[in-house]
């Protein structure tokens, strides 16, 4: 009876605690009741399950907010690493491919992967280059017009004859008073074209820096330049990207091609709405009699080193060509920079003596062979080809084709017409075997 009478009065204490809101004095309560044995009442074991769901939650109360400070933490971190890599960001800092620009682009330049090697590419972002095309014309006319007609006569043939000799398989020396005029006219637009190809093949493999180094060899009117911001145009024209920064090294024996380069730059591309920051650099020299080596271009500065159909045809040039590029690319390409090769597939088989195949292991072996003659590992490469073949076919089977199938330069043709004596259509054309390469 009277354990009876004791546990009633500690279960009267305790609710009694309760009813005045006296926790502690309840929890003392309770402690006792649990350390005697006393079995609990049901409004006890509520109470107990209350306190220990309360010291739960402030155990997990705690524990996430130790865990959001160190989040906190962590992301402030992080931050201050961004921040940090944005002030120290690297010259080769790269855009990230977009999947939307990718084919937009190649819908317009109609661009089919006939195997994993054959480009084919009949279409062209008409809108861009017209306009390029017809400043260029404009440009040419006021130079052109500066001659008499009996000067102008004699200065084209002169310089058509020097050029021409490409198709004998020899090397023009592009020395002539109007050897760029005739070169603009006649091989430009097309050069710009697989240009602007080749540099959209480095953007879709994610090699394209927003910040870019570019030592061009045998430049011309720094062809590869144009390729790049005519490019860089068809991005703001797209989509929104980082500003591009380029500094252009050009590499040229003859001056007068970079001086009409670079006055038809200022003339089209430095009064467009959105510019380009580009840095030029025009470096006048013979390579075979000045460089001999490479001091005098910044060590490991290029983030890439583009030659573009200047691969001579004398045996002797070549080999001689060959070792001064090695030299270069060995000295003054970072570490993870590129080469980026343009040669014409005609003229790259008739270097090895060899004729045009649709075999690609062919290929591939002789772009093998390429590529370890000059020490360079091969990336990737593209056949890019406005027919779809590998091979030529003949002419009047092509000029049916490329009424039907290609662009044409209907802004030049007048021109070409009047001063060169064409008398055929002129189409954007590509038959270019374009080569990304990296040092061993």
């Amino acid at each position: 009876m009277i354990d009876f009478i004791d546990r009633w009065w500690q279960s009267y204490q305790f609710s009694n605690a309760l009813k005045q809101g006296n926790i502690h004095l309840a929890e003392r309560l309770l402690i006792n009741r649990q350390n005697s044995g006393t079995r609990l009442t049901w409004l006890e074991k509520f109470f107990r399950d209350k306190l220990y769901l309360e010291q739960v939650n402030s155990e997990s109360r705690q524990e996430v907010l130790a865990l959001q400070q160190q989040l906190q933490q962590v992301s402030q971190q992080l931050e201050e690493t961004k921040q940090s890599s944005r002030f120290h960001e690297p010259q080769s800092y790269r855009l990230q491919p977009n999947f939307q620009l990718i084919n937009s682009i190649s819908e317009q330049f109609e661009l089919i992967q006939h195997d994993e090697y054959k480009l084919q590419c009949t279409g062209i972002d008409r809108h861009l280059f017209d306009e390029f095309e017809f400043t260029l014309v404009e440009y040419l006319k006021q130079e052109l017009e500066k001659k008499s007609p009996l000067q102008l006569t004699k200065a084209i043939k002169e310089a058509c004859y020097d050029i021409d000799r490409l198709k004998n398989g020899k090397d023009p020396n592009y020395n002539l008073d109007l050897t760029p005029h005739v070169y603009f006219i006649k091989y430009f637009l097309n050069n710009v074209y697989s240009a602007y190809i080749a540099w959209f093949l480095v953007y879709k493999s994610g090699l394209l820096p927003a910040k870019i180094n570019i030592l061009d060899i045998a430049a011309g009117p720094a062809t590869m330049a144009y390729g790049l911001a005519l490019l860089l145009q068809s991005f703001d024209s797209l989509l929104q990207i980082p500003q591009a920064h380029i500094c252009y090294h050009s590499l040229e024996k003859q001056s007068s091609f970079q001086y009409r380069g670079l006055q038809f730059w200022r003339r089209y591309m430095e009064i467009l709405p959105i510019a380009t920051n580009s840095y030029f650099r025009f470096d006048t020299t013979d390579i075979f009699s000045e460089i001999e080596n490479s001091q005098r271009f910044p060590e490991s500065f290029f983030d890439f080193i583009v030659i573009s159909h200047c691969f001579f045809s004398d045996s002797a040039q070549r080999l001689q060509s060959y070792r001064i590029f090695k030299n270069i690319f060995s000295t003054c390409l970072k570490q993870d920079g590129y080469v980026l090769l343009i040669v014409q597939g005609r003229k790259l088989f008739k270097l090895y003596n060899l004729p045009q195949t649709e075999d690609i292991a062919q290929e591939l072996k002789l772009i093998t062979q390429f590529l370890a003659d000059l020490e360079l590992n091969l990336e990737w490469y593209n056949y890019a080809t406005s027919t779809g073949k590998r091979t030529p076919i003949k002419f009047e089977l092509f000029a049916k084709f490329a009424k039907e199938n290609l662009p044409t330069q209907k802004h030049m043709l007048n021109l070409a017409q009047k001063h060169l004596g064409i008398k055929h259509n002129l189409n954007y054309v590509l038959d270019d075997y374009i080569i990304l390469a990296k040092k061993p």
